[in-house]
């Protein structure tokens, strides 16, 4: 059986993304967008569920991010999943998932104001 790893989400970023560096210098940034979901109770009303998701750029897809998003801006990320686990100083086991992107597409400005041509930040390539 073959396996995929593949995401698609659309969302507004929950902050200003900053950029860092590993210490081989390579550019990264991560930010957390808001997703959301309607959906229809028990009792036919409608409902709202946000997920706050973790996305991280690499490379110069890193930079572009950073000079063009801010806190509100709308996007469209695809990626792919990542688990990472570490233990903390107390010995307590943790883990996240986040999705490492391949691309990420500006759809609106903070404000709903929409972008009259997307722009696209280009494929990462590890």
């Amino acid at each position: 059986m073959a396996n995929l790893n593949k995401v698609f989400l659309a969302g507004r970023l929950t902050r200003d993304p900053e950029l860092q560096h590993t210490s081989q210098g390579t550019p990264f940034t991560r930010f957390t967008i808001a997703v959301n979901r309607s959906y229809k109770d028990r009792n036919g009303n409608w409902q709202e569920e946000t997920s706050f998701i973790d996305i991280v750029v690499w490379g110069d897809a890193a930079d572009r991010a950073v000079s063009r998003f801010n806190k509100g801006t709308e996007v469209l990320v695809e990626g792919r999943l990542r688990q990472s686990s570490w233990e903390t100083d107390s010995g307590e086991k943790r883990s996240k998932i986040e999705v490492v992107a391949d691309r990420v597409q500006l759809l609106s400005q903070p404000g709903g104001k929409g972008s009259e041509s997307s722009e696209e930040i280009d494929d990462i390539e590890f």
